[in-house]
């Protein structure tokens, strides 16, 4: 049954890679530790939920890795179930990645906008090892969930708890918030943490690549790359 869930996500070619994007500083850290921590295993003090207005930096191991900002999300957009440092706590106990090459150019293109001076990484894995290996910590969303609508009155959808969905759920929940086909899945989320990450690693792109371990500096390619031609 797991095979086959996860072979209907990733049936289609577009969507073979999961994309997961970050600071090309933290690379080295990543890279020691084999693994993709969340924010609030990077810094335990964020599990309150309180909301980051900037960036922040933590050491592990001699390794300084930084967890990124919380948007500001109005009110409006949060269902009555949820209070927004419930939302955000959830938020930071999962690792993000991408299920399209698309949305994760979205992505950075933002986060150059907003901050020109720093320099980014995306790491492309394959969707259907990296699926399996964490089956039961994966949850899908219909939406980008930290994501800060200009219009929230115009939104179908309030954000909530209900909107991620466990993999192993995956067609047999069809209620509003949640994805009932491929092709809905907008966000991936892996609680706790992503481990072996080398193991399922098939490209890093980065501009830089000097502080990474040579079995990794293999697989790198320009991040212009992404932008040319889909980063195949």
């Amino acid at each position: 049954m797991e095979e086959e869930i996860v072979a209907a996500i990733t049936k289609a070619e577009s969507r073979k890679r999961l994309w997961h994007f970050t600071r090309a500083s933290n690379l080295p850290a990543i890279a020691h530790f084999d693994a993709l921590w969340p924010s609030v295993k990077i810094n335990p003090t964020l599990a309150a939920g309180r909301r980051r207005p900037g960036a922040a930096q933590s050491k592990h191991d001699g390794y300084t890795m930084t967890v990124n900002a919380h948007l500001r999300i109005a009110d409006g957009m949060f269902d009555a179930s949820v209070k927004q440092e419930q939302f955000r706590a959830f938020l930071d106990r999962h690792v993000f990645l991408w299920p399209t090459l698309r949305d994760c150019r979205q992505m950075i293109d933002s986060y150059a906008r907003r901050e020109p001076g720093e320099r980014f990484a995306v790491l492309a894995f394959d969707a259907p090892s990296l699926l399996l290996e964490h089956y039961s910590a994966v949850k899908l969303s219909k939406y980008d969930s930290g994501s800060s609508p200009r219009y929230p009155s115009r939104c179908s959808y309030r954000k909530s708890l209900a909107m991620f969905l466990p993999l192993s759920r995956f067609k047999l929940d069809a209620h509003n918030p949640v994805p009932t086909k491929a092709s809905e899945i907008k966000e991936i989320l892996v609680e706790h943490k992503v481990r072996g990450v080398f193991g399922h690693l098939l490209a890093v792109y980065v501009d830089r690549s000097d502080e990474l371990p040579v079995r990794w500096r293999r697989l790198v390619r320009p991040l212009a790359d992404l932008q040319k031609n889909g980063g195949g």
